[in-house]
């Protein structure tokens, strides 16, 4: 393949955008895309009222609520990088998308509200970004309003998250005080509400500014360059290495939803984030610059044109080129399979595509062939990239259709759904369906998509949160399942206790030494 396909794969930039819930994180992709002309204007979430939606939030239920529950792709090409932004959803039930979805990226962008400053979701995510090791950026959001001081957000990343951090830029006021950034790296100030030839002042060499400005009046000029003063004599290094082991995070200030300091942070990052990296597998590290086509299914979303009722399986190519038709192995199966009808992403508008490289995230059309976490190459004999991140379901309903006479619907919209991975499927003694979530709001999209996509009404019997426990044993006496142990199946036909309580766990293993119980999370830590 030569020169020229390594030049595009050290050309890609592969990132997933973290954060709480509100933080902004929907309004700063839609910047970023601005930027890449991917879009031409952004429909904000807050903007129900003008009918526009963020071009990130594509489901129904999204839209109505506007929260992001599933994880948008995005591709652009900017300043000679082709860009691949995955937007999680902040919601904490969709965790477990979240947690996949990482696995397919090379860096995280962290966004943080400056008024809230780090919330319990942003903690979870960034607990998987350090396992991983993977490069985390920050994106401190929403400067145009009031909100903590900038000292002591760097404090709370330190102290709450745990990860040094350095300022690439500074804000300097905040609220309706807020005049724009003093950049470190660039050495200039860039002033809020500014057109392009008025918005950059130069510094000199001693981080003042170069030219006569009204703002070297104010208390506002004085406090910064203290705080300048400060961060150089008492912060931290800059660091490439650091930042590239996840061990130090590049901090920039700015507002996503006026703008401000998007670019800027779009620019830096380019320069400091990770092309695509090598990547265990069964068969040791396996290059992206390796001529032989390899990638994994991190994601499978159902019904992304529910007009076609299609299915599409999300792959993170890991090595070598894609092209449209080419035959590849199912790793699981051992069985060929042709790769002819594939598409790439701008939210739900795709196009065909013909070509792409490792890096690159593509969509393949599953006619019901592809499981989570499988692997994809053209290598005949085959292997496995790292198993992907399993949940313990902790809510689960009995589910029935309200009208029998859509029973076959029914099963294919569950038989569907559940293929996506965010709610799993058991089936009882009497082959009662039982669904499992990591939270609530699962159920309420499984409910509305099952009647928007299916036309399917459905009943739940809740019943509650259980713990599951998996069983290692190959036979299991059916008449230890009851109210307060219900042994199920799942859908590898794999047995499982659903125990009411702490209480009723130990009591079946004091009971019963014999059978092996087994907690999926504990291989994830």
């Amino acid at each position: 393949m030569g020169k020229q396909f390594n030049e595009e794969v050290l050309s890609r930039r592969t990132f997933a955008i973290i954060s709480h819930p509100d933080a902004g994180k929907t309004t700063l992709t839609e910047k970023l895309l601005l930027f890449g002309g991917a879009i031409r204007d952004a429909g904000t979430v807050k903007g129900k009222k003008t009918g526009k939606y963020a071009t990130s939030d594509w489901m129904e239920i999204e839209k109505q609520r506007g929260i992001s529950v599933t994880s948008s792709v995005m591709q652009f090409e900017y300043d000679g990088y082709r860009i691949n932004i995955l937007d999680t959803p902040g919601h904490e039930d969709f965790s477990e998308d979240t947690y996949r979805t990482l696995t397919a990226v090379d860096s995280a962008v962290m966004i943080i509200d400056s008024a809230k400053g780090i919330e319990e979701q942003t903690i979870k995510l960034f607990k998987v970004c350090r396992m991983r090791g993977i490069p985390i950026f920050t994106f401190i959001n929403k400067l145009d309003r009031e909100g903590k001081l900038p000292l002591d957000l760097l404090a709370e990343l330190e102290e709450v998250l745990g990860i040094e951090s350095y300022p690439m830029n500074w804000p300097i006021g905040m609220g309706k005080e807020f005049f724009g950034i003093y950049d470190r790296y660039y050495n200039r100030i860039e002033q809020f509400r500014k057109s392009d030839e008025e918005r950059f002042l130069p510094l000199n060499k001693a981080g003042e500014l170069a030219v006569d400005h009204p703002l070297q009046q104010s208390a506002l000029y004085d406090q910064v360059l203290e705080e300048m003063l400060l961060l150089n004599e008492a912060g931290n290094e800059f660091s490439e290495d650091r930042v590239m082991n996840g061990t130090l995070t590049p901090v920039f200030f700015g507002s996503a939803l006026t703008n401000f300091g998007v670019q800027t942070f779009l620019e830096t990052y380019l320069k400091f984030a990770p092309a695509p990296k090598p990547r265990h597998s069964s068969r040791g590290e396996i290059d992206p610059t390796s001529q032989q086509f390899s990638g994994f299914v991190f994601k499978i979303q159902a019904n992304m044109n529910p007009a076609h009722r299609d299915r599409i399986a999300f792959i993170r190519i890991c090595s070598g080129k894609f092209e449209r038709g080419m035959s590849v192995y199912l790793s699981r199966t051992g069985k060929q399979l042709k790769l002819s009808q594939s598409t790439q992403f701008m939210a739900d508008d795709r196009s065909t595509v013909n070509e792409a490289v490792s890096g690159d995230i593509i969509g393949i059309y599953d006619p019901g062939t592809y499981q989570i976490g499988d692997t994809l190459t053209t290598n005949k004999e085959g292997f496995f990239y790292e198993e992907l991140p399993q949940f313990t379901p902790e809510l689960f309903v009995r589910v029935t259709a309200k009208n029998v006479m859509k029973q076959k619907h029914f099963h294919k919209g569950i038989q569907q759904l559940v293929q996506e991975g965010a709610i799993q499927l058991y089936k009882t003694r009497t082959e009662d369906y039982l669904l499992g979530a990591v939270g609530q709001l699962q159920f309420e999209v499984f409910e509305h998509r099952m009647k928007n996509e299916y036309n399917v009404e459905v009943i739940f019997e809740r019943l509650g949160s259980k713990i599951a426990r998996w069983v290692g044993n190959e036979k299991v006496d059916e008449s230890l399942s009851n109210s307060r142990s219900l042994l199920v199946r799942d859908q590898k036909e794999q047995r499982v206790f659903l125990f009411e309580n702490d209480f009723a766990l130990r009591w079946f293993q004091e009971k019963n030494p014999h059978v092996q119980l087994i907690n999926p999370m504990d291989a994830n830590k």
